[in-house]
């Protein structure tokens, strides 16, 4: 067995690369890329070993693979409530699968770290002026202006704080209590108005008296109150 040096975990650098940002400042870049590998992991080796065998049953016909997200997260959008319903969200759905296929269902975010995106062209042109595309708010900012177009290395240092704390809240709504699955009626308030609803309504009341039943039989809540939530995204930004 041999133990890779620094220079082994570089040589994707010697690579060809697309949808790269072009840095215009690359002693810059060379600061955050040195800052970022100092920082504390994100995710730790047991999270991944748990959805790596999670991901196996689902690949067999033993679990659901549930993800959902944005194409592109921003900054801006990373606040409680908007996280929070998100997270709503998937879990919303992941009752419905669990209860209607009787099968465990794996919850993966399209979150934290989802700051990056594709483009057709690396410049944009409106009315004759050309610009670097806006490839998400790791790289550069959405306005049409050259600042705000440059890319600056700086934002991943952000992107990497940003999805620190949206994963500290992630943790905090599916290990708190937030994910309880007898919470089912408090989720779908607001749920009304069309036939999709009605429907979604109808499951959730069943999934109620299922509770209800298991309650009455004296069945252990205890983990029900608790979730697996994992996180995912495109890793586009090799640099990051």
């Amino acid at each position: 067995m041999t133990t890779s040096s620094a220079t082994d975990l570089e040589t994707w650098r010697k690579l060809p690369a697309q949808q790269q940002p072009v840095w215009p400042d690359r002693a810059a870049l060379d600061e955050v890329y040195a800052e970022l590998a100092a920082q504390p992991p994100l995710v730790f080796a047991g999270e991944a070993d748990r959805l790596r065998a999670k991901l196996a049953d689902a690949a067999v016909g033993k679990a659901f693979l549930l993800q959902g997200g944005d194409c592109a997260e921003t900054f801006a959008d990373a606040t409680a409530d908007r996280i929070r319903n998100r997270v709503k969200t998937i879990l919303q759905m992941a009752v419905v699968l669990t209860y209607g296929a009787s099968m465990p269902v794996i919850k993966l975010g399209r979150m934290a770290g989802q700051f990056a995106k594709p483009r057709s062209s690396d410049v944009e042109t409106r009315d004759g002026v050309a610009l670097p595309a806006y490839r998400g708010d790791a790289v550069n900012a959405y306005e049409f202006t050259p600042q705000a177009r440059t890319p600056d290395p700086r934002r991943l240092l952000r992107a990497y704080h940003t999805s620190s704390s949206t994963l500290n809240l992630i943790r905090a709504f599916t290990q708190g209590g937030f994910a309880d699955l007898r919470q089912v009626h408090e989720w779908n308030r607001g749920f009304i108005g069309s036939a999709a609803n009605a429907r979604y309504e109808a499951l959730a009341a069943e999934i109620d008296r299922a509770m209800r039943f298991m309650g009455a039989c004296g069945a252990d809540f205890d983990a029900l109150r608790t979730v697996d939530f994992f996180s995912s995204h495109e890793a586009l930004l090799l640099d990051y």
